[in-house]
């Protein structure tokens, strides 16, 4: 049974009744790219911007929760048309609120219960594979669930660590001067957690992407399907 009507069928009727055509895989995964890296930088502020007043007040796990409340209040607004056919925007709401606080609890689990990379590993993978699981049956696409697990954690790894590598050669930097400014060791910590955010935003984006293209392949078997049927 699927959530939201997001299963194949209904998502099929409402886009042959109403809405603009399906994305690409192409597009999906660029959608994504873009809108997840907006939200990203912005889910990543609290946390450069004013992490240690955050922490001192809410602790470490209030931090992320924070995090997280920004990333799920922004999604929708850019990433909804992720989703096939007119009503998007609150079934997006609805799923990736629901799959991504799930995401960010296992995410803070695994982080917190080992630390380093073998705690970030754990988490990406847990988070990963509990969203996967979600919206593979908020679709009614549980054969894909493994190729959806797979894109979310091979791009969000990839997009975490490398971005978490620029953080740290930025952390080591001593002050740096560029066409008469100068950029404080703090200001480069500042900017290296931001660059962070950017390449978390581009690695999960392109899962994302690809996840939710891989849970509407039915979905579009459907459309193309009807418009054959309309051509014949």
């Amino acid at each position: 049974m699927s959530w939201f009507q997001l299963d194949p069928q209904s998502i099929a009727s409402r886009a042959q009744a109403a809405g603009p055509p399906a994305p690409t895989l192409g597009q999906s995964v660029r959608r994504g790219m873009v809108g997840f890296t907006i939200v990203s930088l912005a889910g990543f502020a609290p946390w450069a911007l004013a992490g240690r007043w955050f922490y001192s007040r809410i602790g470490e796990a209030g931090l992320y929760a924070v995090c997280a409340v920004v990333f799920i209040g922004l999604a929708g607004l850019l990433l909804h048309r992720l989703i096939i056919g007119p009503g998007s925007l609150s079934r997006f709401y609805k799923l990736f609120g629901i799959s991504f606080a799930a995401y960010s609890v296992a995410w803070i689990v695994g982080w917190m219960s080992f630390r380093g990379h073998t705690g970030s590993l754990v988490g990406l993978f847990a988070g990963t594979a509990v969203m996967g699981v979600m919206l593979a049956s908020a679709f009614d696409a549980r054969r894909e669930t493994v190729r959806v697990i797979a894109a979310l954690f091979i791009l969000n790894t990839a997009g975490y660590f490398i971005g978490g590598w620029v953080e740290g050669v930025m952390m080591q930097m001593k002050p740096l001067h560029v066409s008469g400014v100068t950029f404080s060791r703090r200001q480069l910590v500042t900017i290296g957690m931001m660059l962070w955010g950017l390449f978390y935003g581009l690695g999960f984006g392109a899962g994302l992407g690809l996840a939710l293209h891989f849970c509407q392949t039915q979905a579009r078997a459907l459309l193309a399907t009807g418009a054959s049927a309309a051509r014949a």
